[in-house]
């Protein structure tokens, strides 16, 4: 395959992460607007939680698609449903509508998230020239979702709401064309293996209850909670029996024999599970400790997502010099550094502040998404790259989720014992409008200093919580390179 080819093919598949970028952020700004058109302010949360739950699913599908019947139709047709899914929003009359046809357009992001890595690693085989495409492709995702709520907000204001979907259509098309026209899918043997369908329907309900339970924490009774998780439990434990058997399993269990492999992934999930505290919790803090607008809270996240960037930009480099296990050894230090910064940080923290322990945190994913996405593909057969590949972006979306239900639980438990604590002079109520700019102002003065201390003692909660689970990632990386210096010394 020529350079050109192989460079235009790249430009499509990073079209694709251009629109899920965009997806992830622009349509918090039509949110609004939504509602006021469909109604349902009751089901706002559930059109961010329901093209989650399409995603995750269909993740590990597309990739088992991808093996039987190749990644370029697999992509096409991820594209197709991606684009048929944004067609279908933007003309939704109403809102069951619209999360119906959002749980299509998740199903169709699954393959468009997961499928491009596969098949930059048969494009790219060199691992260096592998880790410099990633590079890139990160940097144009996280443009995507720095440009998402400005671009977003143009779009309603000029057009309507509507646009936000349609916008996807043409990018969609063009990504599909190009892969069509540039990309020649290598007739691999493929074959003829029973559908594992009993692994498929019970990864897909187990995902489903667990995403669902994940949701359901602290809205629903504890009972049904449990009664999910339970439900969800029973599903994964049937998967692991069917996977056994099956001739062709959706999720080999030799993946879970290949040590390098699970600390992988399990360096994936504490570092991604740790991940959505800053994003969450540090705009709330100042917004809610420092009295800040929404917009200069929302500000917290930009030097980090420009860090994420470089970090992810500079990986290739960084490799040339070291070894995998020093790369992520001295991430895991830099990342638990910037959590820590916020674990310890005092009541009168300035603003700066944040910002440095954003930036730190910032670069540490960047690097750490690159490095582990390409170690994935290394230390797993070559048989199973493209079920490795998938796998590792289902764990990281189930371990945000999960963690982000846990934070919110702390967060709850934390603000009760607060409220339980002042003898009824503070209330919930008086907490929500805490860190709103507008609301704030109606809060009675005397009270402002006490809510503040329940507050910064929640959000200084998660934070620790974070940072063990950094924590444990160093610990991890340490062990991991003391174990590549031990095999090395017996060659």
């Amino acid at each position: 395959m020529s350079d050109q080819r192989r460079q235009v093919i790249t430009v499509a598949l990073m079209l694709s992460n251009v629109m899920s970028g965009l997806d992830n952020t622009i349509i918090n700004t039509a949110l609004p607007r939504i509602i006021a058109d469909l109604h349902g302010i009751e089901y706002t949360g559930w059109l961010v939680a329901i093209f989650l739950l399409g995603t995750a699913v269909s993740t590990p599908l597309w990739s088992k698609l991808g093996e039987r019947r190749g990644n370029k139709l697999a992509y096409q047709l991820a594209a197709a449903c991606f684009l048929l899914g944004a067609l279908l929003q933007g003309c939704a009359q109403q809102m069951s509508f619209l999360l119906t046809f959002r749980l299509l357009a998740g199903i169709g992001n699954g393959g468009m998230v997961s499928l491009p890595y596969i098949i930059y690693s048969d494009l790219y085989p060199n691992a260096h020239k592998r880790l410099k495409v990633l590079g890139m492709v990160s940097a144009f995702f996280t443009t995507a979702t720095i440009l998402g709520p400005l671009f977003g907000g143009w779009i309603v204001d000029a057009l309507s709401w509507r646009w936000v979907f349609y916008i996807n259509i043409p990018v969609a098309l063009i990504s599909i064309v190009l892969i069509q026209i540039f990309f020649l899918d290598e007739k691999k043997d493929r074959p003829a293996r029973s559908v594992d369908l009993g692994g498929a329907i019970c990864l897909s309900f187990g995902v489903v209850a667990l995403l669902l339970g994940t949701q359901l924490v602290g809205s629903a009774s504890l009972a049904t909670a449990l009664l999910i998780f339970a439900a969800a439990l029973i599903f994964i434990g049937l998967l692991v029996i069917i996977e056994r058997r099956a001739e062709d399993p959706i999720i080999p269990g030799r993946l879970f024999k290949n040590i390098p492999l699970v600390v992988d992934f399990t360096l994936f999930v504490l570092i991604w599970a740790a991940m959505s505290a800053y994003s969450v919790y540090a705009p709330m803090w100042a917004e809610g400790l420092m009295a800040t607008t929404a917009l200069v809270g929302g500000m917290t996240q930009i030097p980090g997502a420009f860090t994420d960037m470089l970090g992810s930009l500079s990986v290739e480099k960084m490799r040339r010099r070291w070894s995998a296990y020093q790369v992520m050894l001295a991430t895991c230090w830099l990342l638990a550094a910037g959590y820590l910064v916020m674990a310890v940080a005092p009541r009168y923290f300035p603003y700066w502040g944040i910002l440095l322990a954003g930036m730190l945190q910032g670069w540490g994913h960047g690097v750490m998404f690159n490095q582990l996405q390409v170690k994935v593909q290394e230390d797993a057969e070559s048989q199973d790259v493209p079920v490795a590949t998938s796998f590792s972006y289902l764990i990281r979306m189930l371990a945000m989720a999960i963690s982000s239900s846990v934070f919110g639980v702390i967060l709850n438990e934390h603000l009760a014992k607060g409220v339980k604590a002042s003898g009824g002079k503070i209330t919930l109520s008086m907490l929500n409008h805490l860190s709103d700019a507008k609301t704030r102002a109606s809060l009675p003065k005397q009270d402002l200093v006490q809510m503040e201390n329940i507050l910064y003692g929640a959000i200084h909660a998660i934070f620790w919580a974070a940072f063990i689970l950094v924590f444990l990632s160093l610990l991890l990386a340490i062990w991991a390179r003391w174990r590549e210096k031990k095999l090395a010394g017996k060659r």
